[in-house]
């Protein structure tokens, strides 16, 4: 049968159809345990009890909801995640890479960016010519806490991930600022380290990725002590848990595959 249409794209290219691109090695969209909510002409930040989720492709949205509930839709940013999903989710299976968590302390000031990152003890990339030398934060924890709540540097964690449902979908990025996140971090990497380094048991070099959950945990108690003593007191946290090596044949040949569309 001849193909009679094979020539209409040549006469219009812009309206050529257009393959979506590969992006597998991507990050596609932000998890989100937060929002701001405008109130009369201030903006008041809002924690969450489910995983929203942002992402500028329209089909990485309609996968989260297929995958965690929730709807697409927009909303006012002058950044590319121009759609959010508020999933039903407050726990998601995910695949960390081996160099999948990032922590340091970071200090923003409003108008000027970023004018501090350090790993707490030595200047990691801001000021320039500071690399390398000590960051001169304080030792103890109290008082790390009590220059972050001034204005200081403040911690920042970053954790890169695939979905464990759908890991040819691309990478999505999680930021943190949480102390009970930073309080976790020994376990955490002690995991990566068992569990990502090899998949056998044995020493690996370049190392495995690891099956973890993503939580948003809510904690209640009544504190005895302090100025909220009797009152009952309720936070959100992000919660990481690695339960062991990744090894997903199936997973691995759908990520090849998409690299090579």
């Amino acid at each position: 049968m001849a193909n009679n249409l094979r020539n209409i794209w040549v006469a219009d290219p812009d309206a050529a159809p257009k393959e979506r691109p590969s992006f597998a090695d991507d990050v596609v969209g932000r998890f989100r345990s937060g929002r701001l909510v405008k109130t009369g002409r201030t903006e008041i930040p809002e924690s969450l009890n489910e995983w929203r989720v942002t992402t500028g492709d329209p089909v990485v949205a309609a996968k989260i909801a297929e995958l965690l509930g929730g709807e697409p839709e927009e909303w006012e940013t002058d950044k590319e995640d121009n759609l959010q999903v508020l999933t039903d989710a407050k726990t998601v299976q995910i695949i960390i890479e081996p160099d999948g968590v990032d922590a340091s302390f970071k200090q923003f000031i409003h108008g000027v960016g970023l004018t501090h990152h350090c790993d707490g003890f030595t200047i990691l990339s801001t000021p320039e010519e500071m690399q390398g030398q000590p960051c001169k934060c304080p030792s103890l924890i109290a008082e790390r806490k009590m220059s972050a709540q001034r204005g200081g540097p403040k911690p920042s964690v970053d954790v890169t991930f695939r979905l464990a449902d759908a890991p040819e979908l691309g990478k999505f990025r999680f930021n943190s600022g949480s102390w009970k996140l930073v309080e976790a971090l020994g376990p955490l990497f002690a995991d990566l380290d068992r569990y990502g380094n090899t998949a056998d048991g044995e020493s690996g070099a370049e190392g495995v990725p690891v099956r973890a959950s993503l939580t948003i945990e809510n904690v209640t108690y009544v504190p005895k002590k302090g100025p909220r003593a009797g009152q009952t007191v309720s936070y959100n946290k992000p919660v990481i848990k690695v339960f062991g090596a990744y090894s997903g044949e199936a997973a691995e040949d759908a990520i090849d595959m998409a690299k090579a569309a």
